[in-house]
């Protein structure tokens, strides 16, 4: 048995969850969870079905790059979940999807402004869209290069407090401290940009949340002094 299994079975539990919640179609999507003292990730192999997956078929790639466990080729976006691993301290798992929304607002190079209390739930202010990719970029380490374009953007934003990064032209991604919630909040992604999209087509003028509002809703649940839920 794999010294990483426990990674790896937390790894294929989150993917498994992708389909699920509709936010993948065909095999498009997925998930890494990260042992970061071992600095190691699990992460579903590139083009496998999700009904076919084992927990034997998660890659296990270092932080380095190098293939470490694992029989079968990694996603081919694992370039992009490593950079964000090295470059994100406190997150755990990665999530990459194609959910019909959120890449509605990647497309149209746009950000996700925060509208309502959902929003402010999980995003404390706009879910941001990064910059388009130049031809160098897309040309050479195109993935890695992708990661780099994401951590760029968060240059002054905290990921911990904006979990979730739309790429121009491509997709979210999404991270957490687990599979699990790493997944969730790409599914409250997933919800907000519907409901935004909705409220900016009935409502082209709809303001953004105040900041006391949104410091209300965000801190409650994240806060130092959270109260929501139960301890």
């Amino acid at each position: 048995m794999s010294e990483f299994r426990a990674i790896q079975e937390e790894c294929l539990e989150a993917n498994l969850l992708l389909p699920k919640t509709g936010l993948v179609d065909l095999t498009f999507g997925n998930v890494s969870v990260c042992d970061p003292e071992r600095a190691i990730f699990a992460i579903k192999p590139s083009g496998v079905d999700y009904a076919k997956l084992k927990v034997e078929d998660m890659v296990l790639v270092d932080l380095q790059g190098r293939q470490v466990g694992g029989s079968l080729r990694p996603s081919s976006d694992t370039p992009t979940h490593r950079r964000l691993f090295q470059a994100f301290r406190g997150i755990r798992s990665v999530v990459h999807t194609h959910s019909r929304m959120a890449v509605a607002f990647a497309q149209a190079g746009l950000g996700i402004p925060c509208l309502g209390t959902t929003h402010c739930d999980y995003f404390y202010g706009e879910v941001p869209v990064t910059r388009a990719m130049t031809p160098g970029e897309i040309s050479a380490a195109y993935e890695w290069e992708t990661g780099n374009v994401i951590v760029e953007r968060f240059q002054d934003l905290d990921p911990g407090q904006i979990p979730a990064v739309l790429v121009r032209n491509h997709g979210p991604f999404a991270w957490g401290p687990s599979g699990a919630k790493a997944v969730e909040t790409a599914q409250a992604l997933e919800i907000v940009a519907e409901m935004t999209s909705v409220a900016l087509r009935l409502n082209p003028d709809a303001p953004v949340v105040s900041q006391s509002l949104l410091d209300k809703h965000f801190l409650r649940k994240h806060g130092a002094t959270a109260y929501y839920g139960q301890a």
